[in-house]
């Protein structure tokens, strides 16, 4: 920590002293014929936790197909938090995806922070966690009156030009397009939350019926796609106190402070913003140029941490956090026949960077993760680093 915080010290000579202490540690691991995607843990016994429960009628935040989402692992990142947290009353998730879990941290601490470089995952997060005012019986007579459009009816519009037939029917495509449009022309008719608990809704049911496996890498090749577009409302979350950030999140470490900053960074190369691009896009409602088979927009919000430099940019991260805990989640994705899902950071490096700031321990959990088919998840685990922040 005294490294970190020494003025003199420039920002690359900080960098440089990582990546050589980095190296002369995986050199000791190869004398020791250990391999640094190996790291002793500890396992728990895991405590219940308030978990967000699944409503029919209402999308809860949890219901929705995101690729790194920690909603089968709530339980136990809090029964850990429990345990080695002591005394905090405020959270930071810096990489919040897809806001699990801050949705249970809302619940056991009295100041909550979320962030996320996604425009999607943002107006979600307005949506979910906001604490603007809304009219319920109006958002849901707009909703209601969505639902009687017939799709069948409406002229081609941008949506439907670029993603009928691929991503979605024809039809639903055409609906889907005119809402966004109409809540966009209707925008100073809204409060900020009406208009974000809209666009949410209308984001979820989207995702809901997407023709592919949960992302918008692709979509199948079908000769019919079922019409099957229904909005259904989303299930605001009652918070306290909460801070909402769309910022680059080493930059925004720098002007927060938290009792518990929670990270969950990217682990590879998929670039989530290229990833949910479709969400994007109909978030923002800008109609950009449109590129390739997938249908994707000019490259933005690319995250370092899906590059080789991610093992400098966390150590960025970790040298500027104010917090009493730093806690870090991240798996054991290295054995991967594709190399865009191998893990940028190994789990040494991770510690190596910790404890940096203090004394660090780590917890393991098996986990069955998600599988595509083209990565090997063989003795797949999700690892939990805990830093107690030394401030002397």
């Amino acid at each position: 920590m005294a490294n970190f915080n020494n003025k003199n010290t420039t920002e690359q000579e900080t960098v440089n002293r990582f990546s050589n202490s980095v190296q002369t540690r995986l050199f000791d691991l190869l004398e020791a014929e250990k391999s640094d995607h190996e790291l002793s843990a500890k396992k728990i016994q895991e405590s219940y936790f308030y978990i967000p429960q699944i409503k029919e009628n209402l999308h809860q935040l949890q219901n929705r197909r995101y690729i790194g989402s920690k909603h089968r692992l709530i339980k136990w990142i809090f029964s850990i938090l429990e345990k080695e947290c002591e005394g905090s009353d405020s959270f930071a998730d810096i990489f919040s995806g897809t806001g699990v879990v801050s949705a249970v941290a809302a619940r056991h601490f009295g100041k909550l922070i979320l962030n996320d470089f996604l425009y999607s995952n943002y107006a979600i997060y307005q949506a979910f966690f906001g604490n603007g005012k809304w009219n319920k019986d109006k958002v849901y007579n707009i909703i209601k009156d969505y639902n009687n459009i017939y799709g069948g009816d409406l002229e081609d519009n941008y949506f439907s030009k670029h993603f009928g037939g691929k991503y979605f029917s024809k039809t639903s495509s055409k609906t889907i397009g005119f809402v966004r449009e109409n809540i966009e022309r209707n925008k100073n008719n809204l409060t900020v939350r009406e208009y974000y608990i809209l666009i949410a809704s209308l984001l979820y049911s989207v995702d809901k019926i997407a023709n592919t496996v949960g992302h918008y890498d692709a979509y199948f090749k079908k000769d019919f796609i079922e019409d099957i577009f229904f909005i259904k409302p989303i299930d605001p979350i009652d918070v306290g106190r909460v801070s909402i950030f769309r910022e680059d999140t080493n930059l925004l470490v720098k002007k927060i402070k938290a009792d518990i900053i929670y990270i969950d960074p990217p682990y590879n190369s998929r670039q989530y913003s290229r990833f949910y691009h479709v969400l994007e896009t109909l978030t923002k409602w800008d109609k950009p140029k449109l590129h390739g088979v997938a249908l994707k927009p000019d490259p933005e919000n690319m995250s370092d941490y899906c590059r080789v430099q991610a093992g400098c940019r966390f150590a960025e991260l970790v040298r500027d956090v104010d917090a009493k805990y730093l806690v870090v989640s991240y798996n054991n994705t290295y054995n991967s026949k594709s190399s865009s899902s191998k893990n940028k950071i190994t789990l040494q490096e991770i510690r190596d960077i910790l404890v940096t700031r203090g004394e660090t321990k780590v917890f393991e959990k098996d986990y069955k993760h998600f599988n595509a088919g083209n990565t090997d998840f063989a003795n797949h685990k999700e690892y939990l680093f805990v830093t107690k922040v030394n401030h002397e």
